[in-house]
């Protein structure tokens, strides 16, 4: 009755086929297996070590060129900051320059148009002045006059001559 029952073949199963296995040396095979596994393992995480510490490495490097390229930016910067206020400095100056010269020029010109208008009044004058003269003294010169006054010029010209 015992060989009747479902449960003593599936028990008497499971012993054959226990012993089968460790007859056959599944149990090494599987050990083996497990140890072979367990060192790839090990070997994945000492590679992940050493990549992390690449990484790290890699990561401090990039940080301090990072810092380096911020601090060569801000010095840059400073440089054309600098470049610029000089160049406004220079600009302003060369304006003040170039506008005191203009104002010069044209204070010359304003001299030297009063300067020709002076003269073209005196010029006036004079011609109004001689026009004037001219009638004074065709209006007052008779003949008489007029004839010693020419002796007198010949008689001072012969004295200047000499």
């Amino acid at each position: 009755m015992i060989f009747a029952n479902p449960e003593f073949w599936v028990a008497l199963g499971f012993v054959a086929i226990i012993g089968i296995f460790i007859w056959q040396g599944v149990p090494q095979m599987v050990g083996a297996m497990l140890d072979a596994r367990a060192a790839a393992i090990k070997a994945e995480l000492e590679e992940a070590r050493r990549l992390r510490e690449e990484a790290a490495v890699l990561l401090s490097s990039y940080r301090a060129k990072a810092g380096a390229a911020e601090k060569e930016a801000a010095a840059i910067l400073a440089d054309a900051k600098a470049e610029a206020d000089r160049l406004t400095a220079e600009t302003h100056e060369q304006l003040r320059v170039q506008l005191e010269r203009r104002t010069q020029m044209a204070h010359e010109r304003i001299g030297q148009a009063e300067a020709q208008a002076m003269a073209e009044i005196r010029g006036t004058a004079a011609d109004a002045a001689t026009a004037a003269a001219e009638r004074l003294i065709a209006a007052r010169l008779d003949p008489s006059r007029a004839s010693a006054l020419i002796e007198q010029s010949i008689k001072d010209l012969t004295a200047k001559l000499n």
